[in-house]
């Protein structure tokens, strides 16, 4: 007698446009790709080069057509709804049997039969869906009568032998309020894509128009929803596309085959899937820009970490009220964007000691060099931006630090003058094109800011606008430049970027409403000390780039478990802060006559603060707070 399940498949085989997600089935679904034997193997590390698009539950024998791992009483040739056909990597057919295909198998080779045949069962986010409903999701395209949408993205799969297209997508729309729910729900199902490879605008992943799905059918957007997009099993057609294999098959998108699993079950497992996931790995989104939209994810755990990064800088020991300014989560988000971002402008310089030479102070630039190094470990692209009178002496300090071991090359040195009206829109553009920004992050630490009557103060209220070079025209500039985030990290408010904050520098800091700067950045770090949050800048990243959910959501579930070696979490660790590193960096500016800010000291202190108890106290506290004790 044929199961329930089964009876369901073969009522199914005479629905030919209905997807099974569509009939709320209640059972788990998989993808099906049948390949010639000789291309089995390829096609088998391919999927554990993408695990999330092509999550692999069974591989069969050749010439198999049963799966009992997943369903009893079931033939691949009969039991879906419809089939694709294809030949030399064109889809010539749909077919609603394969029994019938013995034509095709002969004229693909003359020995070529249903014996030679490799069947493939991979996981699909249908599986999800029931889940989502209990959670209170709505899933808009069973709402909405349709079947789910999918898009052909500019992301390039892991490729393997002849395997080698763009990666496939569905997008749900989600309701901004339930994101983190309907995050939490699929994280738990790797094997049905598990979370979201993106959360935003679609033209991240180079899909141009959500209305014109490449497959399924459009499903619309209700106020309040976010296009969210998860990796999807129709990759593997576009892989079977790009084999131009003589012959293969698949099941016709949308259309599934449906296991005898429950779609509450965790039957289904893999070894790299724990059966009680850790609940400190569970990941969280967080918005990071409105225009373009778009959100990032990390791990519970991660976020702690970094949350505890931003109370060990929020410490003042220097008694300077900068509690007044926290925002928490500043840290977290700025962190994020820099996470994803390709090419990072950094500036610093605060020439607060107008009566010497050079008139910059400590506090800066190691915070600077901290936040670039690590950058740099990570594969950004990384410029550092000063003032014209400070560019030969930033140059020689670059090249003590790489004499020093601090840094391992210099990096590009760069200054900006404004000219014309535009000057800064050309800067940052490439022939001043919005569309073509030359970097994706700005961001200012301990950089002197512009006032509200366009002079720059120091703490002191003196007028040091004579000293500075218009850097804060770039960040003004950036608010226009979709793509293009801008961080502060100040200890005073009157730093470039603390503008978010300028209420708040007016209404507690000493002569606050003279000396605030007005220029605000998305995101501003405050600090006892800036250089600490440059180095808090540097152990977050390390966190991130350590975090599986942020890495695989950076890498769109693309490539090989573990998504990060042991080579590669080694060489980011040595580029961490250090106290031996920081004390070296202090000490080369010290001997260019670097003065610490508050006391004017030539000496080894920052901001009235001796480098030994406090500031290496703090980066051991951070290190341990990132990398756990080291005793």
């Amino acid at each position: 007698m044929l199961t329930v399940v089964r009876a369901a498949r073969r009522a199914l085989s005479n629905l030919r446009s209905i997807s099974i997600s569509a009939l709320e089935s209640g059972y788990q679904q998989a993808n099906v790709v049948i390949l010639p034997s000789h291309l089995a193997n390829d096609f088998q590390a391919f999927c554990h080069s993408n695990p999330g698009p092509l999550p692999l539950l069974y591989r069969s024998q050749a010439g198999e057509t049963a799966c009992p791992p997943l369903a009893r009483d079931f033939d691949i040739r009969t039991d879906i709804s419809q089939y694709c056909v294809y030949e030399n990597g064109r889809l010539v057919r749909t077919v609603s049997s394969l029994q019938g295909c013995s034509a095709e198998l002969r004229a693909a080779s003359e020995k070529q039969t249903w014996s030679d045949m490799v069947c493939f069962y991979l996981g699909c986010s249908f599986g999800f869906e029931g889940q989502l409903k209990k959670a209170g999701v709505p899933v808009r395209n069973v709402e909405q009568g349709r079947n789910v949408s999918m898009y052909r993205t500019s992301v390039p799969c892991v490729s393997v032998g002849v395997f080698s297209c763009p990666l496939v997508v569905t997008m749900r729309p989600v309701s901004a309020d339930l994101l983190n729910a309907a995050l939490q729900i699929t994280h738990l199902n790797p094997l049905a894509h598990g979370a979201p490879i993106h959360i935003g605008h679609p033209a991240f992943l180079g899909i141009q128009e959500l209305s014109k799905p490449d497959y399924g059918d459009q499903v619309e957007l209700q106020p309040g929803d976010v296009p969210v997009f998860w990796a999807c099993g129709v990759t593997a057609i576009e892989a079977i596309l790009s084999s131009e294999a003589s012959l293969a098959f698949s099941h016709s998108p949308g259309c599934m085959f449906m296991t005898d699993i429950p779609d509450s079950s965790s039957s289904i497992t893999s070894p790299t899937t724990p059966a009680d996931p850790d609940p400190e790995l569970t990941p969280s989104c967080f918005l990071l820009s409105h225009d373009p939209l778009f959100y990032s994810l990390a791990s519970h755990r991660a976020v702690e970490k970094i949350r505890q990064l931003e109370r060990i800088i929020g410490e003042d020991p220097g008694q300077r009220g900068i509690r007044a300014l926290f925002v928490q989560d500043e840290l977290l988000h700025s962190c994020l964007a820099l996470s994803h971002s390709s090419s990072v402008a950094i500036t610093t310089g605060f020439p607060t000691h107008y009566m010497h030479s050079p008139p910059d102070e400590t506090d800066g630039p190691p915070g600077a060099i901290a936040i670039a190094t690590m950058l740099l470990a990570l594969g950004k692209q990384v410029t550092l931006i000063t003032d014209r009178r400070a560019l030969e002496m930033n140059q020689d300090i670059m090249e003590e630090a790489v004499k020093t071991g601090v840094l391992k090359s210099a990096i590009p040195l760069v200054v900006f003058e404004k000219n014309k009206s535009d000057s800064a829109l050309h800067f940052l553009c490439h022939q001043g094109d919005r569309s073509k920004p030359r970097f994706d992050h700005l961001l200012a630490i301990e950089r002197t800011g512009r006032a509200a009557d366009g002079n720059y103060y120091n703490m002191r209220g003196i007028n040091i606008k004579h000293l500075v070079d218009p850097i804060d025209d770039l960040f003004i500039a950036a608010t226009d430049i979709p793509g293009i985030i801008t961080t502060g990290i100040g200890d005073g408010g009157n730093e470039l970027g603390m503008g978010k904050v300028k209420d708040k520098v007016k209404s507690f800091m000493p002569k606050g409403s003279l000396v605030a700067c007005d220029i605000a950045a998305d995101y501003a770090i405050t600090a006892g000390v800036s250089n600490w949050g440059g180095y808090a800048v540097a152990c977050a990243l390390y966190l991130l780039h350590t975090c599986p959910s942020h890495q695989r959501y950076l890498k769109k579930g693309l490539g090989a478990e573990p998504v990060t070696s042991p080579a590669q979490l080694q060489d980011w660790a040595a580029n961490l802060p250090s106290v031996d590193k920081e004390e070296s960096i202090l000490s080369t500016l010290v001997r260019f006559g670097i003065r610490s800010g508050k006391t004017g000291h030539l000496a080894m202190e920052v901001d009235g603060l001796t480098f030994h108890p406090t500031h290496s106290d703090i980066i051991t506290r951070l290190l341990e707070a990132t990398q756990g004790p080291t005793h």
